[in-house]
């Protein structure tokens, strides 16, 4: 068992963890050689705190308790599924929430928005060009609720940092069991990556608990190469934090930066189709800024023969459903 720092129960975990054996055989009557799809419904990690942002948010709300703080400051998408999270965990915990919000194009009162709303996170909306001033922002309202004499505590976009990846090295330890139940030793472990926190916690996870595993993020954003940083950089800064001995240079991450699509949030119909597809098949619901590029790149890959020598692989459902709600004109239902 791993020693882990303070924690909040507030995810509904385990989540479960089954296969896709309705789409695999959809796959197969195609002609095509599918390994074994697993699914861990980590889309299932609450109600209003659905999805992966709830696990990592376990330890960053109990280090702000135990600093005393009464203020959370966090930033995302005007859709984010993070801010959303963190929107109802404030609620839930008694903390003032302060959302910086990228606002990519007029907001409509919608999905994660709507909810932001209904559970009084004070929300400020900035440009994409004042969004890349990211930290100064941070810094602008974190010395605004000095002034009033509020300690704040600000959580980075996605919950990605040294504190948040403990929540996906939970769930590596999860997967394991999951693994050992089911009498399976998958090859290997895909998601979407978009902040690189998710990743950063079950490549660090697998590594630590011995699993032989890959795990392969699916980016929304950014490239491949800034991946590797930016994990990297991560895992650095949590084995600095927590003095382990982990050697970042045994640690392989992949990523897949094949899928991206038009732009962050943007999906071509394809992965729309994808959406409608798999919720028809096995009545799973997939967004279009996460979890649906990903799960169409890995179908693209599975069509172009890229795993046909292995037997079983897992997705992780990272959440994203009132994202989608969002989308109702581009879903053509």
């Amino acid at each position: 068992m791993l020693a882990y720092p303070a924690r909040l129960d507030l995810a509904q975990t385990p989540t479960p963890f089954y296969a896709l054996d309705r789409f695999r055989a959809s796959l197969q009557d195609q002609g095509l050689s599918v390994p074994r799809l697993w699914i861990k419904r980590d889309d299932l990690t609450g109600c209003l705190t659905s999805g992966n942002k709830v696990r990592k948010l376990e330890f960053l709300m109990a280090d702000a308790k135990q600093k005393g703080c009464t203020a959370i400051i966090t930033s995302g998408g005007v859709q984010s599924n993070h801010c959303r999270a963190v929107a109802v965990l404030g609620a839930q915990l008694g903390f003032k929430v302060h959302l910086l919000l990228r606002l990519d194009r007029d907001p409509d009162p919608v999905g994660n928005l709507l909810l932001d709303q209904l559970l009084g996170a004070e929300i400020s909306l900035y440009s994409k060009d004042q969004f890349k001033q990211l930290d100064q922002l941070f810094s602008h309202w974190q010395q605004k609720y000095s002034d009033q004499a509020v300690s704040s505590y600000c959580i980075p976009t996605g919950g990605s940092n040294a504190i948040g990846i403990w929540g996906y090295i939970a769930a590596s330890e999860e997967l394991q069991k999951d693994f050992i139940r089911e009498q399976i030793n998958p090859s290997r472990i895909i998601h979407a990556t978009g902040s690189g926190g998710t990743q950063a916690g079950l490549t660090l996870g697998c590594h630590m608990l011995g699993m032989d595993t890959r795990v392969e993020g699916y980016a929304v954003c950014d490239n491949a190469a800034y991946f590797e940083i930016k994990i990297k950089r991560d895992i650095s800064d949590w084995s600095a934090e927590y003095a382990s001995a982990v050697n970042i240079d045994q640690l392989v991450i992949k990523t897949n930066d094949q899928y991206i699509g038009p732009d962050y949030a943007v999906a071509e119909p394809a992965v729309y189709q994808m959406i409608k597809r798999l919720a028809l098949t096995e009545g799973v619901i997939l967004d279009q800024t996460y979890t649906g590029k990903a799960f169409y790149g890995m179908v693209e890959d599975i069509k172009q023969g890229r795993f046909c020598n292995e037997t079983d692989i897992v997705f992780v459902h990272t959440g994203g459903l009132f994202g989608l709600l969002a989308q109702q004109d581009l879903l053509n239902c």
